[in-house]
């Protein structure tokens, strides 16, 4: 599995109830349809993207990689934004999953 943020572990160890609470729903959300973890995850990743959040692009983009996604998924999903969020907003999006693609050591 990959290294998870501090800011992850922190809330998970000092909110173990709410923790657990947000975790569970994660679980029943993406167990409630058809719809397979990778493809969730690249919906996930990007409305991630949509709404700014640097942090959950990276763990949707850690997440899709790790349910089989392939760099160019992951860069698909996010440019197929364009129109909607923006050149911009979609570039600094990349900028953040090139931290986890390239981080992890995957080719583009």
């Amino acid at each position: 599995m990959s290294k998870l943020p501090e800011q992850y572990l922190s809330i998970k160890k000092r909110f173990k109830g709410y923790f657990k609470a947000v975790d569970n729903l994660g679980k029943a959300v993406r167990s409630a349809g058809p719809i397979d973890k990778k493809t969730s995850h690249l919906i996930q990743l990007a409305a991630a993207a949509a709404i700014k959040s640097e942090g959950s692009v990276h763990s949707h983009t850690r997440r899709a990689l790790d349910e089989g996604a392939k760099p160019e998924e992951i860069y698909h999903a996010i440019i197929l934004l364009t129109s909607t969020i923006g050149f911009p907003n979609v570039s600094a999006a990349m900028s953040w999953a090139d931290d986890i693609v390239q981080g992890k050591g995957v080719k583009k």
